[in-house]
């Protein structure tokens, strides 16, 4: 039995090339050490912190609609919404545990505590 290791997704809005190509689905496998390792000493990463989230999404989105690569630039160039969305998906295939979520139900204002399975990969190839 070979071991799953990529997700397709949708992204909610989608990147928009410079010659005006929406691109929207996509793969992203999962994460390695090397891929920390790679991404916590990036330039980008080493001048500030708080791009480490770009530069390691751009390591293991493999994939984005029929761009050449995925660079640290594309992603940047994501709306918040599709930067956040893939940071969720990171979490779920690189957690053996899934995670937890807060929500509230929008009919009956309770809130709720959610515990999200990690995502399901499968054998791309």
């Amino acid at each position: 039995m070979e071991l799953a290791t990529e997700v397709e997704f949708m992204l909610p809005r989608g990147y928009t090339d410079d010659k005006g190509q929406l691109h929207r689905r996509g793969r992203m496998r999962m994460a390695t050490a090397k891929d920390e390792i790679v991404s916590v000493s990036h330039p980008w990463v080493q001048e500030n912190e708080v791009y480490l989230p770009i530069v390691l999404l751009s390591q293991v989105v493999v994939q984005l609609g029929t761009l050449a690569a995925v660079t640290p630039e594309v992603i940047e160039g994501l709306f918040a919404v599709d930067l956040a969305y893939l940071e969720d998906l990171y979490m779920r295939l690189n957690s053996y545990q899934g995670m937890d979520v807060q929500a509230r139900c929008p009919y009956c204002n309770r809130e709720l505590h959610l515990r999200l399975a990690p995502a399901n990969p499968r054998v791309q190839g």
